[in-house]
């Protein structure tokens, strides 16, 4: 089946119009690996973001009296769409947030996931009934939705961290408004507009406001409409976040995935061959830029030369360049800043003592894969989030070791260990400071009906299923009284 493609994506669904932002900055957008613009849109402004609340609260009273049936029938053609448009959205994810052909086909299942997981949500809602002691009153608590949802989506997973919240949001009976990062606000919110209008979700229900942060990035959070914020980025931004939610005059529902710096931990039973498999792959997919990529391998030192060794290896004959090509494996990272900031860890890195045992300079943004042994918990770049093709390679002395090092970190997003053991994975596991740990595979991990998201500086609240369920809705308890209650007085 041949569709056309989306046409006119510098526009912006805005309180059920599709038009160019009321600013008149225009924002390019870029191919990260050619540099080539891919369009230009209008920026939106604060009038636009209130537009957009004030349709979305209309809206979203009639979205959610249409019933169960109706809402997920949106969803499954939105499912449906996605098939159809496979490669347009492959295409997009490649060119604009420089994803390999390899990720972005991994992005386009765990959006189309989701979505279809979202699809069961209408009619998986449920209330209760409770027990009382007061005789002739039945207790009663209804689950509805909060209403309208605010979504801040990065760069790095943009059509997956948007509809992870929107699908959820929308099939509950909400209204949504995004806010996509400014280096993908197709992938990030446009496309996922196109798609949902396309599959018939009544206009004003979903806008999406492509605008500066520092304009109207913190009136986004502390508008009066939106009662609940779903934020997926840096710590340091998710933790103003937070106080703006909660410490401006109207208290919203919040869910904060933050970043990570996840530990990658062999022990010396494990099977070296899968380990350096798992490890390459969980480190090196979409360049590093994941907030659950492996940051730190913690290596009991057993099996530290052999593991090294091996590593060395296969991230040394990695295909790096251009994401477009089948068996491309890094990419060029989003942008120059970004860039910059990567060549600072590598000197940085070499100046603590750090030993660069895989390299190469960076040709455009693109920066070839980075790996360096010798390094400890107290270096920069086991201690902070790297976000690029980076690693470092740990010694433990041996499984408590391991695990102290594990734990050595402000962050608790994911994790992973390797052993021939798997209840002496499970008891490891269990001891890891984190939302999610992986056994004998990498941390790089997502399914749409289990929990997502993470502890300590990696956030609140969780993704995904049941989880999903209740984070996009709220609790009412409603009593009935029966018969005159006798009071006291």
């Amino acid at each position: 089946m041949t569709t056309t493609p989306y046409q006119n994506l510098e526009l912006q669904p805005l309180a059920g119009q599709w038009r160019s932002g009321s600013s008149q900055t225009q924002l390019p957008v870029l191919n990260p690996y050619t540099g080539e613009e891919l369009l230009k849109l209008n920026l939106a402004t604060k009038d636009d973001m209130e537009q957009a609340f004030v349709a979305a609260r209309d809206a979203q009273v009639g979205w959610a009296a249409m019933g169960p049936a109706a809402r997920a029938a949106v969803l499954l053609k939105a499912v449906e769409i996605f098939d159809q448009r496979r490669e347009e959205i492959i295409d997009w994810l490649i060119k604009e947030s420089g994803s390999t052909r390899i990720k972005a086909q991994i992005e386009w299942g765990a959006a189309r996931g989701i979505t279809l997981e979202a699809a069961s949500f209408p009619s998986r809602v449920q209330g209760c009934i409770l027990p009382n002691d007061i005789p002739g009153k039945e207790s009663r608590v209804y689950r509805k939705p909060i209403g309208v949802v605010g979504v801040i989506s990065p760069w790095n997973f943009p059509l997956h961290l948007s509809q992870r919240s929107v699908a959820p949001a929308l099939a509950l009976g909400n209204a949504v408004v995004i806010k996509p990062a400014s280096d993908t606000p197709v992938t990030g919110g446009l496309l996922l507009a196109h798609i949902f209008a396309e599959a018939g979700l009544p206009a004003g229900v979903l806008s999406v406001v492509v605008g500066s942060g520092a304009e109207i990035g913190d009136a986004f959070v502390a508008h009066p409409i939106p009662g609940f914020i779903s934020f997926t980025g840096s710590t340091q931004v998710g933790l103003n976040i937070g106080r703006i939610a909660c410490g401006s005059q109207y208290l919203k529902h919040v869910a904060l995935e933050l970043g990570g710096n996840s530990p990658f931990v062999v022990l010396a039973d494990a099977d070296v061959e899968q380990a350096v498999n798992a490890a390459v792959v969980g480190k090196f997919l979409h360049q590093g830029q994941i907030c659950m990529a492996i940051n730190r391998i913690i290596v009991e030192q057993p099996l530290l030369e052999e593991f090294t060794r091996r590593y060395v290896e296969r991230v040394s004959a990695l295909k790096y360049g251009d994401p477009s090509l089948a068996d491309t494996v890094v990419g060029p990272v989003i942008n120059a800043k970004q860039l910059s900031g990567l060549l600072h860890k590598v000197e940085l890195a070499k100046q603590e003592g750090a030993t660069l045992l895989v390299g190469g300079a960076a040709q455009g943004n693109v920066l070839p894969p980075h790996v360096f042994g010798n390094v400890t918990a107290d270096m920069d770049i086991a201690r902070e989030e790297i976000f690029g093709p980076l690693v470092g390679i740990q010694s433990a002395t041996d499984e408590q070791h391991a695990l102290v090092l594990a734990n050595q970190s402000e962050y608790g997003l994911s994790s992973a260990v390797f052993t021939a053991s798997l209840e002496r994975g499970v008891r490891f596991a269990q001891g890891i400071q984190a939302g999610m740990t992986h056994i004998n595979d990498m941390p790089v991990n997502d399914a749409p009906n289990a929990a997502f998201g993470g502890e300590k500086g990696s956030g609140l609240g969780r993704f995904n299923g049941e989880w999903a369920i209740q984070e996009f809705t709220r609790d009412h308890w409603i009593t009935v009284q029966h018969t005159p209650r006798q009071y006291p007085f």
